[in-house]
């Protein structure tokens, strides 16, 4: 008898049973959405691990990436808005194929009247383009030479195609790509780069500016997407080389370090410079005062060099102020925190505050996921919103205060996702974006004792707007979204998916060594969606397809919430059920909290795996008194898109009346076996129940019970205080205590 109760008094029976308890009216059923076979189906990879890319995440015993190395010119036409320049690019093939062409990037063409990016710009407006600027867009090349010889070219919007004479071999073949080129930079490129008028001159913000080598990776061969505007970039990495030409008057900032201080700086700009790089204050190294002071008789070149970076971007003006301080990091090693901003956007409520925000940031994410590996890191105020190169940003001239923490913090951030960390930005900007919004996040938590700490949102009003049925997954394509969805997708819903991974799945220990670990792995190379969450799982230990799915690849709502309580025989003091239900798709852990009637607060959390096999859910709660309200995420911290069902409170506990069935109820033994059983009523129902589980049996009439599924009868005696049991042929006689 003991282990057929163990066995057959199916726990199913738990949800089953207990007393009534008066609660808020009833509304009207809700339709279930949930599928647990699609939230937690097995094999949520659809390609094996291979020698390029592990199983595990990391990079396979023969990942391989190319390289290119450039040497740059450029010279600036302040008068004509016009860069002239060359480029010189080393290219390295460590792939294991043979390569007949070379693809290029000729970003400038965005802004040629006939692109596709021009011909996808709303009537509306857009960020994307030039605002309906009227000029010479376009990106003009000439002298296209390989190894010293012409080649031809074909050019289609913003991709160039160069024709090899001879193929470039594998694993190491090398060709050297040279060509001249010249642009006139629109006023707002994309909001990514352009120039400002300001009172002491125009700020150029200068990216995407040279002919640049596409990847040619094992994932896709040749990335050769074109340039829409709202994709971004997605780089080789290698050597850059710069020399920059521009009028005498003009300070110079640029990716890297600079070479030639000597030569373009003055003397006194060069000693407040070496100053700057030894104060963890911010040290003015051309000050407004000094502005009216230059010369802007001929030209000035400024010599740059960087390593293993996948980009450079500079700026220029006569116009800049320039401030700096020494960067700390975690090894001991130095940078600098620069800003250039024009008096205009001079103040201690805005950007005399800028170094102090670039130093803080850089030192905050060295210390948390990898060490910052530019010699600079600089901060220039232009047009832009906000954009993001390697030891560069441009934000905008006007931002104060916490925007301009923001934007700082934001920007700054994009060094490790997706400078140091390469994914493709053009294919999945929540790989960058989103990432960079989640460590934004830590980071303000971090700086100056969380002087900017972002404050919590109430997810459940966030839901409609971050789940609504009409957006796109957020494994789309930037290009692929509606504009107005970029934002939430690529940035905040993202960044929204990791907080909630680290803090109510994973937990802050092992989300955050899992993180460092794919930072660490993809540093200075290409990881892709699936390189991060086998990542995740491999060094967490937890398979999270399910969660992946909810948030990333599909567009899935969340809807948890609290269907009934009921108390263990009848009385509060022998504890509650209380059951939940999964309505929509998207499957997370349960947070409740549990209120009693003399005002004691209980927090009790479920795993997500309540939800692996069930699209409702009863569980045990010690109580021992009455439940006057239970609330499913108490904090908000869910988007769940009902609020209707998340509160249940009682009316008031009311002892049920005996029933039809009082006068079974009662403990009974047996002399032959020993169990107890416990018999009793549940309205109209008889429950059994022996050694922790129940059951519900079903009336027969004259006295007998039965329970089809097992085989199992009772027969009570006529005075009701003793039955008889018999099951699988077996016969046992129970007394009433």
């Amino acid at each position: 008898m003991k282990n057929f109760l163990l066995r057959a008094i199916s726990v199913v029976a738990l949800c089953i049973g207990f007393s009534t308890v008066h609660a808020q009216d009833a509304k009207e059923p809700k339709e279930n959405k949930y599928s647990y076979v699609d939230a937690f189906a097995p094999n949520f990879y659809t390609k094996n691990g291979n020698e390029f890319r592990s199983a595990s995440g990391q990079p396979g015993p023969k990942y391989w990436q190319n390289a290119a190395h450039y040497k740059l010119t450029a010279k600036l036409n302040e008068a004509a808005k016009q860069i002239d320049g060359s480029v010189e690019m080393t290219y390295i093939n460590n792939s294991p194929d043979q390569l007949d062409f070379i693809w290029m990037y000729l970003d400038q063409n965005l802004f040629s009247k006939d692109s596709r990016g021009n011909a996808v710009v709303p009537v509306s407006g857009s960020r994307n383009g030039a605002k309906g600027e009227e000029f010479d867009g376009g990106q003009k090349v000439g002298n296209v030479m390989v190894d010293g010889k012409a080649v031809k070219y074909e050019i289609t919007d913003t991709r160039m195609k160069i024709m090899l004479n001879s193929s470039l071999k594998p694993n190491g073949g090398k060709a050297k790509v040279s060509m001249n080129f010249s642009f006139v930079s629109p006023e707002y490129g994309s909001d990514r780069m352009g120039y400002l008028p300001t009172k002491n001159g125009t700020i150029f913000t200068i990216a995407q500016w040279y002919p640049k080598v596409a990847v040619y990776d094992d994932v896709r061969g040749w990335n050769t997407q074109p340039y829409l505007g709202a994709g971004e970039f997605y780089c080789e990495y290698g050597d850059f080389e710069m020399e920059i030409t521009v009028p005498s008057n003009h300070f110079v900032v640029c990716s890297g370090d600079i070479t030639n201080a000597a030569q373009v700086m003055s003397a006194a700009e060069q000693a407040n410079w070496a100053k700057a790089k030894e104060s963890d204050a911010t040290v003015m190294v051309r000050s407004s005062a000094d502005l009216s002071k230059l010369s802007a008789n001929g030209t000035k070149t400024w010599k740059f060099k960087m390593y293993n970076t996948r980009d450079v971007a500079w700026a220029s003006s006569a116009a800049f102020i320039i401030d700096a301080a020494r960067i700390n990091l975690p090894s001991g090693k130095k940078a600098m925190a620069i800003s250039a901003y024009p008096v205009e956007s001079e103040g201690q409520k805005a950007w005399s505050r800028s170094t102090e925000y670039t130093k803080g940031s850089i030192e905050g994410y060295s210390k948390r996921w990898l060490e910052y590996p530019y010699p600079a890191a600089i901060n220039v105020a232009g047009n832009e919103g906000g954009m993001e190169y390697p030891g560069i940003v441009f934000c905008k001239y006007t931002s104060k205060g916490s925007s301009l923490w923001g934007v700082t913090d934001h920007e700054f951030g994009h060094a490790w996702f997706p400078m140091i960390v390469g994914s493709n930005e053009r294919q999945f900007a929540w790989m960058d974006e989103g990432f960079n919004t989640f460590i934004n996040g830590v980071s303000a938590e971090d700086f100056n004792a969380g002087e900017y700490k972002e404050r919590k949102f109430n997810m459940h009003r966030m839901a409609e707007m971050m789940t609504s049925p009409s957006l796109e997954p957020v494994y789309s394509a930037p290009d692929g979204l509606k504009e107005r969805n970029l934002g939430l997708l690529a940035y905040m819903k993202p960044g929204t998916a990791l907080a909630l991974l680290r803090s109510e799945v994973l937990g802050h220990e092992r989300f955050d060594k899992a993180f460092r670990t794919y930072v660490e792995r993809w540093a200075y190379k290409h990881p892709t969606p699936d390189d991060f969450f086998r990542t995740m799982e491999n060094v967490s230990g937890e398979d999270l397809g399910w969660f992946w799915r909810g948030w990333i690849t599909n567009n899935w709502r969340l809807d948890q919430g609290v269907t009934g309580v009921k108390y263990v025989k009848n009385n509060p003091k022998n504890g509650a059920i209380i059951s939940i239900e999964n309505f929509e798709k998207m499957a997370m852990p349960v947070t409740l909290e549990i209120e009693t009637v003399s005002g004691k607060k209980e927090v009790v959390k479920l795993p997500v795996e309540v939800w692996q096999r069930n699209t409702s859910w009863s569980f045990s709660y010690d109580s021992t008194e009455e439940i006057k309200k239970v609330t499913i995420d108490p904090e908000n911290l869910l988007p769940d898109s009902n609020d209707d069902n998340n509160v249940w409170k009682s009316k008031g506990y009311e002892a049920p009346k005996p029933g039809k069935y009082a006068a079974y109820v009662g403990e009974y033994s047996s002399k032959q076996i020993p169990v107890k059983v416990n018999i009793y009523e549940d309205g109209d129902k008889l429950i059994v129940g022996g050694n922790g589980e129940e059951m519900e049996v079903e009336d027969k009439g004259n006295g007998t019970f039965l329970e089809a599924s097992q085989g199992m009868e009772i027969k009570f005696s006529e005075d009701k205080k003793s039955f008889n049991l018999n099951v699988a042929g077996q016969s046992f006689d129970f007394t009433r205590d």
